[in-house]
C-alpha cells in the first residue's frame, strides 16, 4: 500500500496546522456554534495525538495507529483524575495545560473518539487513492 502521504515532513506540517486550528478554536470560540463548547479543540487535540503516533510509526496499519492514539488520549484524560501538587504545578503552565488538560470530563472522551475517528478515516481515504 502506498504510504507516501505519511511522510514525516507532511505529518509535521499537518501537526502544525492542527495545533493552529486547535488554538484558534480556543481563541475564537464565537466562530463555532456555542453548543460545541470547547470540544472542537479536544477533538483536534486527539487528531494531533493520532498524527504524532503516525509520525512515530508511519508504516503501521491505520487501525493500530487509531487504537494507540485513542488509548493515549484516554490515558491522559484519566490522568486528570490524579490531582497531586507536583502534577498540578505542571498543569498550571501553558504547555502543561495544553498537553495534559485540567480536569476529567467524560465528554472529552467522546471528542477524542470523534477526532481520532475522523483522522483515521482521512488516513484510510488517502490510502485508497
Amino acid at each position: 500500500m502506498n504510504r507516501r502521504y505519511r511522510s514525516r515532513p507532511l505529518l509535521a506540517l499537518g501537526m502544525v496546522l492542527v495545533v493552529g486550528a486547535g488554538l484558534a478554536s480556543r481563541r475564537f470560540p464565537a466562530a463555532l456554534p456555542a453548543w460545541l463548547g470547547g470540544y472542537p479543540g479536544d477533538a483536534l487535540w486527539a487528531v494531533l495525538v493520532f498524527l504524532a503516533v503516525v509520525f512515530i510509526r508511519p508504516g503501521a496499519r491505520t487501525s493500530r495507529l487509531a487504537m494507540a492514539a485513542l488509548s493515549l488520549a484516554y490515558l491522559v484524560e484519566a490522568l486528570q483524575l490524579y490531582q497531586d501538587p507536583w502534577l498540578n504545578a505542571i498543569r498550571a503552565t501553558t504547555a502543561g495545560h495544553l498537553v495534559m488538560g485540567q480536569g476529567f470530563d467524560w465528554w472529552d472522551m467522546v471528542a477524542y473518539t470523534l477526532g481520532v475517528g475522523v483522522a483515521a478515516s482521512v488516513d484510510l481515504g488517502l490510502a485508497r487513492r
